[in-house]
């Protein structure tokens, strides 16, 4: 038993300060990956990828109604931040209970050690980069977990307080009269672990500790019929979010993946049938390999502004005052200890060997591997922010020594202020994160999508290729309200037949032309009459996911002509031709220039427009004329419309703005180089091309600087252009 009640007080202004270090630092609005995706969906109450996360896009859309700033994405980023803080402050009262009963710490100092702690923890990288954007549903698993664990040890106390006897009848009331009735903790517990599931299933990954808690404690309490049923009345209480789903599938949301309107295709979502990964037993990468990426991610932890030697240096120390926490812990309080230890094995080894990931983006065993598209540090985030109790009693048994040291020649008020100042090592992770963590200021993936979307003509059809420039497009169609009247097509969607559907589905938004950028403005646009695509739903879902080209055969629409050898086309490859022979000449169709060669090796190089981040579809073969340009590199340029786009248009600034450490994600870096390119690309085809003035040199030159400082952010260093 422990001295007074517990330090609630304490854990909402440790909450307070880990939230306001994740306000200062938290992204001003959408950012790449899934971040788009699940804003826009909480926007439209809308169901994100499998399994469909109902939960969140729930509390998500509640809170996005909250005046808590003025820009939709900032609030549900603000969400990421409340909750992982909330996390930080239950991690505080479970480390300051643990420590009460693993050191002989002085409360004030028990305080302290679990704040600092908390606070390596929640400023480790990974969890703090999470907290600052809501690319991830894991803040609410990270809320849900470590208030599990504060519930569990919780209850273990009133359990303790309320001196049960052989029979589990009550022989005194607990003493504190803010604890509920123990056994509602634990129905509780079960209501928490199975709501969270319909937010994330890393929300069950404290079942181990509550499994040991409970075990150790009280077994008998499985045994009590009528705990039982209360638990089983919670568990199906939670578990009816799902039906959220089929529910807001019926009613087609702009954001409908997996579209699970039926009983298959519900299953499908939830059982994640899209990503189709191969069963365990079949391994992606050699598991010693996996393991090394779990240890590369903890190098990243703790010092990752200050270069590799430090970051490995202080992931040293942090790792040996944890696993020194780990050993007191085991050694002073079994339950606690075995508890956390069978907890961490799950959240590390365990989970390691369930995701079965490829190589990592970024870990080189060897060349031509498969790899990662790009980190998966955040899917063990809970690893690293529970790290933290086990440095918080790692920071006690120290603390404990050099009272003992202290004690010879001081009192024992002094012995332990002087012992006190080693926990400004604690701010080691809020120093040398603070920069690589940090998405303050940080607007170039909205702006990319905007400026995407204006780069193609009215009622356009887009196809883009990937997460990264189709999710931001979507938050800016249904967030912001830019440009709805494109059509998005994504290659790598379009090999499922719910996003084929959704494609089809898409009413036809008005244009404003009165408002519109230069290039559109004032004129009159033919609204399209037709669907993007002339095939019914059922002959859409009918297309062959492979389809094998045995000879020799001609793709035409009207003067474009492809020529079509032995090959096998997937359905977004027969997609993507069918969208262009039901629509050339009736809407402008676009590749996005991120689908790299993509058009290329389909043959459409002659019959392609470089239009700024775009490429338009022409019908006929593209030929030489004042302001059109061929470059071997980028095609055909039409330079008055790139110009407009580029220098007047586009986010210029916010693309080429200096970043201390360079961009904050190297596998979407290429975001950034598809800038770069196009600037550098019309710097040439101006000074090249034979109409040039003094005017079009000018705006060569600004092109050019704007190329340099964008790869300056980059690994890619623009000299290769040349």
């Amino acid at each position: 038993m422990r001295d007074g009640s517990p330090p609630y007080v304490a854990a909402a202004v440790l909450f307070a300060v880990i939230l306001a270090l994740y306000v200062l630092t938290v992204a001003p609005t959408t950012q790449f990956w899934d971040t788009s995706e699940y804003i826009a969906a909480a926007k439209v109450l809308g169901i994100p990828h499998p399994p469909g996360n109902p939960l969140f896009v729930l509390v998500a859309s509640v809170w996005g109604m909250l005046p808590l700033a003025t820009h939709y994405a900032l609030r549900i980023n603000l969400l990421a931040a409340t909750t992982t803080a909330g996390a930080a402050g239950f991690l505080f009262l479970v480390a300051e209970r643990m420590l009460a009963s693993s050191t002989a710490l002085p409360r004030w100092l028990r305080l302290l050690t679990a704040a600092a702690g908390a606070l390596v923890g929640g400023a480790s990288f990974t969890v703090w980069n999470q907290a600052t954007v809501n690319e991830k549903t894991y803040t609410i698993s990270l809320f849900s977990i470590t208030l599990v664990m504060w519930l569990m040890v919780r209850w273990a106390d009133v359990v303790a307080q309320a001196g049960r006897r052989e029979g589990g009848k009550a022989v005194r009331e607990s003493g504190d009269s803010s604890s509920l009735p123990p056994d509602r903790y634990l129905v509780l517990v079960a209501y928490i672990l199975m709501l969270t599931t319909a937010n994330h299933l890393m929300g069950l990954l404290s079942m181990p500790l509550v499994a040991v808690y409970l075990l150790w404690t009280e077994p008998s309490a499985l045994m009590r019929w009528r705990l039982l049923v209360a638990i089983g009345l919670a568990v199906a209480a939670a578990a009816s979010v799902w039906v959220f789903l089929p529910i807001r599938a019926a009613h087609y949301p702009p954001i409908n993946e997996g579209e699970p309107v039926t009983w298959q295709a519900f299953r499908d979502v939830l059982l994640r049938v899209q990503y189709q990964k191969p069963p365990l037993s079949v391994r992606q990468s050699d598991f010693i390999s996996q393991m090394g990426m779990w240890v590369q991610y903890f190098a990243w932890q703790y010092a990752r502004d200050w270069g590799a030697s430090a970051a490995s240096f202080f992931a040293v120390i942090f790792a040996g005052i944890g696993a020194a926490g780990a050993w007191r812990q085991i050694r002073r309080d079994p339950r606690a200890g075995v508890a956390m230890l069978v907890l961490m094995f799950t959240i590390t080894v365990v989970l390691v060997y369930y995701l079965d990931f490829k190589y990592g983006y970024s870990f080189r065993p060897g060349d031509n591997l498969e790899r990662e598209v790009r980190e998966r540090d955040y899917f063990f985030v809970a690893s690293f922010l529970l790290w933290g109790i086990w440095v918080a009693i790692g920071l006690g048994a120290l603390l404990e020594n050099l009272g003992s040291w202290f004690a010879a020649w001081a009192d024992d008020q002094r012995r332990w202020r002087f012992a006190a100042p080693v926990l400004v090592v604690s701010l080691v992770p809020v120093l040398g994160n603070h920069l690589s963590a940090s998405r303050a200021r940080e607007t170039f993936p909205r702006d990319f999508a905007v400026d995407l979307l204006q780069s193609v003509e009215p009622y356009a059809i887009l196809i883009t290729t990937g997460d990264n420039d189709t999710f931001p497009l979507w938050y800016a169609q249904e967030v912001e309200g830019v440009r709805r009247d494109v059509i998005i097509a994504n290659q790598s969607l379009m090999n499922t037949d719910w996003h084929l559907r959704q494609v089809n589905r898409r009413p036809t938004f008005p244009f404003d032309s009165l408002h519109a950028i230069l290039p559109y403005r004032g004129r009159s646009w033919p609204v399209p009459s037709s669907k993007p695509f002339s095939l019914s739903d059922s002959q859409l879902d009918a297309l062959p996911e492979v389809y094998p080209v045995s000879r020799r055969s001609e793709f035409r629409v009207d003067s474009l002509s492809l020529v079509m050898q032995p090959t096998e086309l997937l359905r977004s490859d027969l997609a993507t031709l069918q969208l262009i022979k039901d629509n050339l000449g009736k809407r402008p169709i676009y590749f996005s220039r991120t689908t790299g060669g993509y058009p290329d090796d389909m043959g459409f190089t002659p019959y392609l427009v470089n239009q700024g981040l775009a490429r338009k579809i022409m019908p006929a073969p593209v030929r030489p004329k004042p302001g059109l340009v061929f470059d071997q590199r980028l095609g055909w340029m039409d330079l008055d419309r790139t110009r407009t786009l580029l220098l007047d248009v586009y986010h210029s600034e916010s693309v080429a703005r200096k970043r201390p450490l360079g961009w904050v994600d190297r596998p979407s870096e290429s975001m950034l180089i598809v800038y770069g390119l196009t600037y550098a690309v019309f710097a040439d085809a101006v000074r090249s091309s034979k109409d040039t003035v003094q005017a079009d040199l000018a705006a060569a030159a600004r092109a050019d600087s704007l190329a340099q400082r964008v790869f300056a952010n980059t690994s890619f260093s623009g000299a290769s252009l040349r």
